[in-house]
C-alpha cells in the first residue's frame, strides 16, 4: 500500500470544460502533496504537469484513494472498469447532461476537491450485475454491468423472440425490440427510457423491462436482488445480419447483448443470457448524506427534482412539532418550495436537456 495519498483523474477529453477542470483538479491535488495519476490515452490532451501517466487498465486505480471523474455518466461508466476491480470509490463531477451518477456539478469542483483532501465524504456500495451468455449449454461470454444488461434485436425490420425465466421458472414469451435487465442504479438510465420505474438506490433489486413488447403481459418487473433472470432466444428464432468488421460478407446473429452501453456480445439463435447479483459492487463517493440513511434517500429525491426539473411549487412539508398521531404542535411556519425549486436544482445549468440513458 502506498504511504502517499494517490488519486486517479479520468476525464472526457472531448470536452474543453473537462480538460480545463482536469488541470484545476490536478493542480489542487499536487499542491496538497497528493500523488495524481492520469491515463496514457488522455495525457496528451490534458497536459497536466506533475501527474503520473498510467495505462488504462484496472491497475490504474490500484492503491488509489479515489477516482475523480470529469464528464458525464458515460465517462463514469468507463471509469468503473478500472475502479471496480481495485475496490476504489469514484467521485463524479458532472460536465455532461443529466449526470445521475455524478455527485458534484462543475461549479462545485473546488469545494469537492477540498472535501476529498480533508476526507469529508462517505462511500456508497452500489450493487452490480454479473452476466453470463451460454450457447447450447456452453459459456461463451461473461461480463458485468452497473446500470443494465440489454438484450436487443439486430435487424431493425424484425423483432427478437425471447422467453423470460425468473429463478428457474418460465414467465412469458415476447416478440419485442429487446429486454433491459437493470439494477436500482440503472433504473434512471435505459430502463427508465423503456418505461421502467425509478427505484431509490438504497433499495437493492433487479428490474426487468421489456422494450416495445408485442404482448398484453409485458409490464416492467421488480424482483429480489438474489433472483436470477434469464433471457432465452429460441433456436428457431429468425437471425438478423450486420456488416462484418472491415467489410466482407455480412455476419448473422439472433441478437446482441450490451452492458452499460460499453461491452458488446453478439449471440446466435438458441442463446441464453443469465443475469444475477454481481460479485463486486461499485463504490461511489458521496459528499452529503450517508449510505442507507434517510439523508441519502432525501438527497436522491432532490436529485430527481433537479435533474428532471420536476414541479414542486406548493409543497408545504411537515410542520415542526407534529407527532406521529397527526396532532399539530405549535411549530414554526410551514416550509413551502418556490418556483425556483431546491438549492441543488438552482445549481443546474438551464441549457441541460433530459437524456436519461448514459452513453460513453
Amino acid at each position: 500500500m502506498n504511504a502517499k495519498r494517490t488519486v486517479l483523474v479520468v476525464a472526457h477529453t472531448g470536452r474543453t470544460a473537462a480538460r480545463s477542470s482536469a488541470r484545476l483538479v490536478v493542480g489542487m491535488l499536487t499542491a496538497a502533496g497528493v500523488n495524481v495519476r492520469v491515463l496514457a490515452s488522455e495525457a496528451a490532451d490534458l497536459r497536466c504537469a506533475g501527474a503520473d501517466v498510467v495505462p488504462a487498465t484496472p491497475e490504474a486505480a490500484e492503491d488509489a484513494e479515489m477516482v475523480i471523474v470529469l464528464g458525464g455518466d458515460g465517462t463514469l461508466l468507463r471509469a468503473t472498469e478500472m475502479a471496480r476491480p481495485a475496490g476504489t470509490p469514484l467521485l463524479g463531477v458532472n460536465l455532461g447532461h443529466v449526470g445521475f451518477l455524478a455527485e458534484a456539478e462543475s461549479d462545485d469542483l473546488p469545494d469537492a476537491v477540498e472535501r476529498v483532501l480533508s476526507r469529508r465524504y462517505a462511500v456508497e456500495r452500489r450493487m452490480t450485475i454479473d452476466v453470463t451468455v451460454r450457447q447450447n449449454g456452453t459459456v461463451t461470454a461473461k461480463t458485468w454491468a452497473l446500470n443494465e444488461a440489454t438484450v436487443e434485436k439486430v435487424a431493425r425490420e424484425r423483432m427478437i423472440e425471447v422467453v423470460i425465466e425468473i429463478d428457474g421458472r418460465p414467465l412469458s414469451r415476447w416478440g419485442c425490440d429487446g429486454v433491459v435487465c437493470a439494477t436500482s442504479t440503472g433504473s434512471t438510465a435505459y430502463a427508465f427510457s423503456a418505461g421502467g420505474p425509478v427505484v431509490w438506490p438504497e433499495v437493492e433489486a433487479l428490474l426487468l423491462v421489456p422494450i416495445s413488447a408485442h404482448a398484453l403481459f409485458a409490464g416492467p418487473l421488480v424482483v429480489s436482488p438474489d433472483s436470477v433472470l434469464a433471457v432465452e432466444v429460441p433456436a428457431a428464432s429468425t437471425a438478423g445480419q450486420r456488416p462484418a468488421p472491415g467489410g466482407g460478407q455480412n455476419e448473422t446473429f439472433a441478437g446482441v447483448l450490451w452492458c452499460d452501453g460499453r461491452r458488446r456480445v453478439d449471440f446466435s439463435p438458441g442463446a441464453r443470457v443469465e443475469v444475477r447479483r454481481g460479485s463486486e459492487p461499485v463504490l461511489l463517493a458521496r459528499l452529503r448524506g450517508g449510505e442507507g440513511s434517510a439523508a441519502g434517500g432525501a438527497a436522491f429525491t432532490d436529485r430527481l427534482v433537479a435533474k428532471f426539473g420536476l414541479p414542486v411549487a406548493g409543497w408545504r412539508g411537515r410542520r415542526p412539532g407534529w407527532n406521529d398521531e397527526g396532532s399539530a404542535g405549535h411549530g414554526s411556519m410551514e416550509q413551502e418550495i418556490t418556483e425556483q425549486g431546491s438549492t441543488e436544482r438552482s445549481r443546474e445549468r438551464p441549457d441541460r436537456k433530459e437524456e436519461p440513458r448514459a452513453h460513453a
